[in-house]
């Protein structure tokens, strides 16, 4: 479970406190706010703070006093014009921090978004729990043949159960000998009394990477958007792109105007390069264009053509 029942009121004492504010907020990013959002087997993601809303990209574009009395219709155009026209600075203005429990392998993955503001658990000073990363089978999969960051079929059968039999075996077997190492139960008490534990920060090196870590993550709502640009894709490994999919849930409840606009230009739009304009220039001239006389690699080509819906 992510979350302990000591771990859940303690969440809904805090939502239970309220403090008045003159600051923007925004009412459904407060029906969200500090609950945890479960993710993976014992992950999760819940939001700990945020700053500004849509009307703080609009009032930022526009340099005005306040929060202005314009038409909802007009500052969604305004933010579809920012997002189509790559101007990005007034998304800097709001930002926004989160809670994140997640397997040390993703964590990995995700610290190479380097514009945010990072806090990670710290296993010099505490132990790490007994919490592992053990995928669904479904997500069981062998590597794909053509494309080495891929997935290929699912595994079946015995080959799944040893898969499976495996990792729990080296999972738990590998947290028996850190607490061993260290000389401490589950419970933090000595296991040998006679015996002096190795020091946590090197006890923690015989652990593999699906055990959990957590960290708090500040950025702003432009680089968060770029973020789940890349993490949010379908060519995402699964074990970031479910915690991405559970930040857009937060986007859309925090900038509904911003977040319409990113699904609209960004998730849903498509990137041509020079050559590919011009390809689709001479297609709708009617000009049978192949991937051979369009001066697109094959790979380019593909990706052009699924874009268009003709993959």
């Amino acid at each position: 479970m992510p979350l302990s029942a000591q771990q859940l009121r303690e969440i809904e004492e805090q939502r239970a406190e309220a403090t008045p504010t003159r600051r923007a907020v925004s009412p459904a990013l407060e029906e969200m706010l500090y609950r945890p959002i479960e993710v993976l087997d014992h992950g999760f993601v819940r939001v700990i703070d945020y700053m500004g809303d849509d009307a703080a990209v609009v009032q930022a574009a526009r340099v005005s006093y306040g929060r202005g009395t314009r038409k909802v219709s007009q500052d969604s155009g305004l933010i579809n014009y920012l997002m189509r026209h790559r101007h990005t600075t007034p998304f800097e203005m709001c930002e926004i921090k989160y809670h994140v429990k997640l397997p040390i392998f993703v964590a990995r993955q995700w610290i190479r978004h380097r514009t945010a503001n990072v806090n990670e658990y710290s296993a010099r000073y505490s132990i790490l729990d007994r919490e592992f990363y053990i995928p669904a089978p479904a997500q069981l999969a062998a590597q794909s043949r053509s494309n080495r960051q891929g997935r290929g079929d699912v595994l079946q059968g015995e080959e799944a159960e040893r898969v499976m039999r495996l990792l729990r075996e080296d999972s738990e077997r590998a947290y028996e000998h850190y607490q061993e190492m260290l000389n401490e139960d589950d419970a933090g008490e000595p296991l040998d009394a006679e015996r002096c534990g190795l020091a946590r920060e090197l006890a923690r090196m015989n652990l593999s990477l699906n055990f959990y870590t957590q960290w708090y993550w500040k950025t702003d709502l432009h680089n968060l958007m770029h973020f789940l640009s890349l993490r949010a894709d379908s060519h995402a490994q699964y074990e970031i792109r479910v915690y991405a999919d559970a930040m857009m849930e937060t986007l859309r409840a925090w900038t509904p105007l911003c977040a319409a606009a990113f699904e609209e230009y960004r998730m849903g739009g498509a990137h041509l390069s020079a050559k590919g304009v011009a390809a689709l220039r001479r297609m709708l001239d009617g000009e049978a264009v192949t991937q051979e006389n369009s001066g697109l690699s094959a790979r380019e080509w593909r990706e052009m053509m699924a874009a268009l819906g003709r993959g």
